[in-house]
């Protein structure tokens, strides 16, 4: 018997090219923010008032390749109470076949964006590929960490309190296989990754992150959510990001602060 049970043909659906994705994704912090709107002004809240699990992993100690808390992180995973909605109306699809969502990082602060923008990526980039400088070098930092600001008119995605990071995991239990740890800002992160692998060359462990990866795109898309081309994990709905990948007007979410 398939455990996933109806989820199965989620699993089997191929996940579209992301290439033009990636295209729809440049320049996404110009597009226009409806501040008049009422979602404009919700409130933060947090995950664990829907009853989704999750973990602040740069709050924890257990989260490689950091190993450590970073400076200026909280323990709380905080949303817009739109976007929490539109969460739990997934974890309950889910838990149909006994899964549930697991949110690794929702409402980002300052410190934290600035950190990994300004110092932590650049770092590494330099490290592993000492020919990147300049303008190439933040070109490749940004293609997984937003550059921090306090402009309300370009706001970072996970400022918004509508972007958010998470996988699938059996409830209460161990995560799904997705290819990768979470926050590894390589190639083997990308979406599609495993899309465009050779079929003759994919062994066991790739066709089930592909097939988990698929079930996450899947069930996060179908409730309005776009995903980031570069992550499989990095969800949004009514940021900057959804506006130009969705092609649904003005974003509907500017910066927020916790109250």
């Amino acid at each position: 018997m398939n455990p996933f049970g109806p989820l199965e043909a989620l699993r089997r659906k191929t996940i579209p090219d992301q290439a033009p994705v990636r295209v729809a994704r440049e320049g996404f912090r110009k597009r226009a923010i409806d501040f008049s709107g009422a979602r404009s002004q919700e409130k933060l809240a947090a995950i664990a008032t829907r009853r989704i699990a999750g973990e602040n992993y740069y709050h924890s100690t257990r989260n490689p390749p950091y190993w450590r808390r970073i400076e200026g992180a909280i323990p709380d995973l905080l949303l817009r109470t739109s976007v929490l909605a539109k969460l739990a109306r997934v974890n309950k699809r889910l838990s149909e076949a006994g899964l549930e969502l697991f949110v690794f990082d929702a409402w980002r602060p300052f410190a934290v964006q600035a950190y990994f923008h300004d110092v932590w990526m650049p770092n590494e980039l330099r490290r592993r590929r000492p020919e990147l400088a300049g303008d190439a070098l933040i070109c490749e930092v940004e293609r997984y960490w937003a550059a921090p600001t306090r402009e309300p008119s370009s706001p970072a995605p996970h400022a918004t309190g509508a972007a958010i990071d998470l996988t699938i995991r059996w409830k209460g239990a161990e995560p799904l296989w997705m290819g990768s740890l979470f926050d590894d800002a390589t190639e083997i992160a990308h979406r599609d990754r495993f899309e465009r692998r050779d079929e003759t060359s994919m062994c066991f462990s790739d066709e089930e992150a592909r097939a988990n990866r698929r079930l996450l795109h899947w069930v996060m898309t179908d409730e309005g959510f776009t995903g980031h081309p570069e992550e499989w994990w990095h969800f949004s709905w009514g940021d900057q990001l959804w506006s130009a990948l969705s092609g649904s007007g003005p974003a509907v979410y500017g910066l927020v602060e916790p109250d």
